[in-house]
């Protein structure tokens, strides 16, 4: 066994989310499909740069609601795939409730490293909070998600330290969504991810936000697809129980859905993380 009671065979196909979700291609093309509707409805968003690199900018859609919530999507894709160009389907669920929304971009693998990765979107959030005035947001309701690879940076967000780091106030994030994320990375070590993730083990350990719970300053939601592979769940599952009393609602699985469709009820108001998303901002 590699890791639990795993073959390598098996757990590469525990990590592999396409195994277990056919339509895996079709969903993805809706993401960049509905978010080129939105861009047909509502115009081209506001583009900021958060960095130095051509990487680090953002996508903003902004509401007419005066010094409105923000919130902050961090798409997925392996670490590798995907962009903020793909992100923007949630965009109308969140302008219509009065909030601003943001989708980021980031340089991916294998053009940097995990650890850069982690530092740009840590980057980003900081940005956004520093520079919420300028588009009439308010920086002390700064809301993140994540799906996916990005459930995992979203869960990285979580447990930064931002006084040491960027010398702001410890809670700078008032919730975080973390969906159908991968939140202990040694299985990712041991499998063939690590072809291009390359991690060693004091990288494994120091972005492994599971890890790093005493750095924890705001609520977490933690959820995934009820057709999820058996190590995503467990991932979801024990990434919830040891957040503790941060966790904001109960760890669900949404009834249903796989891996891929999960990150689509971020557009819905009225069920899965849109309307989580939603009732986090208005708590």
């Amino acid at each position: 066994m590699v890791f639990l009671q795993y073959g390598k065979a098996e757990l590469d196909r525990q990590y592999d989310q396409r195994a277990w979700a056919p339509n895996a291609a079709e969903v993805i093309r809706r993401y960049t499909e509905r978010s080129e509707g939105v861009r047909a409805a509502l115009g081209e968003p506001r583009v900021f740069s958060y960095g130095a690199s051509a990487a680090e900018t953002l996508d903003l859609y902004e509401t007419d609601a005066p010094c409105a919530p923000i919130h902050v999507f961090i798409h997925g894709g392996a670490w590798r795939l995907l962009s903020k160009s793909d992100s923007l389907f949630a965009a109308e669920n969140f302008i219509r409730s009065g909030v601003h929304f943001i989708a980021l971009d980031f340089a991916q693998l294998p053009s940097v490293s995990l650890t850069e990765m982690v530092t740009q979107v840590r980057r980003a959030v900081a940005w956004i909070f520093q520079n919420a005035r300028e588009f009439d947001g308010d920086p002390n309701q700064l809301h993140i998600s994540g799906h996916s690879s990005g459930g995992h940076l979203a869960a990285c967000i979580a447990v930064t330290d931002w006084v040491s780091q960027f010398g702001l106030p410890r809670q700078i994030v008032r919730s975080v969504i973390c969906a159908s994320g991968i939140y202990d990375l040694l299985p990712i070590r041991l499998s063939a991810r690590n072809d291009y993730v390359k991690l060693d083990a004091q990288t494994e350990d120091a972005l492994s936000p599971i890890r790093h719970l005493d750095q924890l300053s705001t609520r977490i939601f933690v959820g995934c697809g009820e057709l999820e592979s058996n190590e995503f769940k467990r991932q979801s599952q024990e990434f919830a129980a040891a957040v503790g009393t941060s966790l904001a609602e109960p760890h669900a699985e949404l009834p249903g859905l796989n891996h891929f469709e999960v990150a689509e009820t971020l557009a819905n108001p009225d069920c899965g993380l849109g309307r989580t998303a939603l009732n986090l901002i208005r708590v």
